[in-house]
Formats: structure tokens, sequence, C-alpha cells
């Protein structure tokens, strides 16, 4: 499988159902008390993009990207809208959103990432696919200059300084990001009638781990 490095039409998907799913399996014993396992280490996003459909330039539009990757063949960008940023919604996206490690006076590259805490968990769930131009990076408490003093990878979500960052120093970055994902469908059943009579088709969208 391939990935087209091609953003979903963002005004499709803002109206988008869709959202985390996770798995786990549940064995209720016979007394009463539950054993639960989760063959997943990481969650996995799902999408309707029939629900952002509107207009019937909207459905020419999808047939178009449909068509475009083969159906499931080829993987492509999403915009989560309730999830694409390093910052909450409320506020700017600055360079230290998000601590994506500490340097060790040797290593150059690091993975860019977002945490999820709530209580004493916190979740990091890793971002391959960074929007161009969004990251902003900085070593402790200095911000850095794109292109100066790093650059950024946006196929993989890799951040390389030009030089080392110190032993210890907290390595931080802020960035928009979209979500690799591909159809979950070879096949869209689309009805003209249907739709302007308020019904939309469904359209599932899966995200793939790269």
């Amino acid at each position: 499988m391939a990935f087209h490095d091609i953003r979903f039409p963002p005004a499709l998907s803002f109206g988008a159902l869709g959202g985390p799913e996770r798995r786990t399996e549940i064995v209720r014993l016979a007394n009463g008390f539950e054993e639960r396992n989760s063959p997943w280490s990481v969650s996995r996003r799902r999408y309707d993009a029939g629900t952002g459909l509107r207009a019937l330039d909207d459905l020419e539009t999808l047939i178009a990207f449909f068509e475009a990757r083969h159906g499931m063949l080829h993987a492509f960008r999403w915009k989560d809208w309730g999830d694409f940023r390093s910052a909450p919604a409320s506020v700017d996206v600055t360079a230290y959103d998000q601590l994506l490690g500490h340097g060790d006076g040797q290593s150059r590259s690091f993975s860019l990432r977002k945490a999820y805490a709530s209580g004493a968990q916190t979740y990091w769930r890793a971002v391959v696919k960074p929007v161009a131009g969004s990251v902003l990076a900085a070593l402790g408490q200095d911000a850095l200059q794109a292109g100066d003093d790093y650059t950024v990878d946006t196929t993989s979500g890799v951040v390389t300084f030009q030089r080392p960052p110190e032993n210890g120093v907290e390595v931080r970055a802020g960035f928009e990001f979209d979500v690799p994902v591909r159809f979950d469908t070879d096949m869209l059943q689309i009805s003209v009638a249907s739709f302007r009579a308020g019904e939309v088709p469904k359209v599932p969208v899966i995200e793939v781990r790269l």
C-alpha cells in the first residue's frame, strides 16, 4: 500500500463524525468479577466522511478523491477538526507545547508526539504526519528557528536539530498534524435523490499505522 501525501478536503472532513477507538477484551467470571485486557497498545481513529457532505459539488469532490486513491488501496492525510493541534483549542500553538524528550549530547533526531493526560495517567500518541510549516521547536526555554536550527520531515514526524541538544535539556515542540487514513470500503453507494432528501451516504475512513 502506498501513501499519497495529500489531504482529504478539509471542508468535507469538518462535519465528519469520528474519534479514537480502543480494543478491549473482557472475560466475565462466575464470581461476578471481570478480567480486562487490550491487544492494542495504541488507539486507532475511525471517521465517517459522508456526514461532512453538504452539496452535490461535495459528492463530485468525494468521488474524484476516492477514485484517485483507488478505494482502499492508497492512504492519505485527514484533518481531524476535533484534535489536530499540540495545544488546546483556546490557545495558540507554541514551541513549548509538547515534551519530545531530553538531550543526551549525541542524538539529533526526535519524533513528534502528543500527550493525553488525565489524573496520574498519560497516553503518548506518535505524530507522524505534521503539517508543513507548522512545527515550532525549543530547547529548554530557548525557541529555535526552523531551517537554521532544525528541520522537520513531514512524512515521518521526525525533528532533526543542527546540533545535538545538551545532556538533560528538554526538547519541546508545537505543531499541527494530520491523521494517516484510508477508505474502509472499496465501494461508494450514492443516490442523488436520497442526498437531496437529506440522506447522506456512509463513507467509512480508518486510521492506518505507519
